[in-house]
């Protein structure tokens, strides 16, 4: 059964500011190579993308439930940094936090919509089923790269741990076999895309 909007609502920003907060925990206090599933993109993409799929119905409602979550766990992270690591609160309202909202609305909204698509049939499901698998993918690209320069020779364990989940995601979400393969083949040009969009952005 779809959560309620009055269970929505209160939900989606109490998940946000959980996901920000256990997000730094996680990073100070988990040791490597899973302490880097804390600091990962992927992993908040995700986040957005259960949230959708738990929503259940109603495109606009995963939307905005998934741009709530992203948005709220940007500051929620800065704020566990302030308290438990002494930062400056500052960096609440710098530009770089400003960018990871704006990056959250963006992600909040195509993660959200493909966890309601997930449940959905024929193209959509496969594609929104592919995106989760997709973003675990990409990182591995970057951290496969990372390793190749000898930048960060250990990041070939979190490339494995990135792929695992992948494949993970997809069993999870895919209960057919012809989804399952599909959406797999489908989540390596997405993740290919998401890496040269990354790298245009951040580069």
């Amino acid at each position: 059964m779809p959560p309620t909007r009055r269970i929505l609502a209160l939900v989606a920003p109490l998940a946000g500011f959980l996901l920000g907060f256990l997000d730094f925990v996680w990073i100070t206090r988990v040791p490597y190579p899973f302490a880097e599933l804390g600091n990962s993109t992927a992993t908040w993409a995700v986040a957005a993308f259960a949230l959708g799929w738990w929503v259940r119905v109603g495109e606009l409602r995963a939307a905005v439930a998934g741009v709530v979550l992203l948005v709220v766990a940007v500051p929620s992270y800065y704020l566990a940094a302030a308290l438990l690591q002494g930062d400056d609160l500052a960096v609440i309202t710098a530009p770089t936090s400003l960018l990871w909202m704006a990056s959250g609305v963006l992600a909040g909204v195509v993660f959200g919509v493909a966890g309601v698509w997930a449940r959905s049939s024929g193209w959509r499901r496969v594609v929104a089923t592919a995106l989760p698998a997709a973003v675990f993918v990409e990182e591995a690209l970057r951290f496969a790269d990372r390793a190749r320069t000898g930048y960060y020779p250990g990041a070939w364990w979190n490339v494995a741990i990135d792929l695992v989940l992948a494949a993970l995601v997809v069993l999870l979400v895919a209960r057919a076999a012809r989804t399952r393969l599909l959406a797999a083949t489908v989540a390596l040009p997405l993740a290919v895309l998401g890496a040269l969009v990354f790298a245009a952005v951040s580069g």
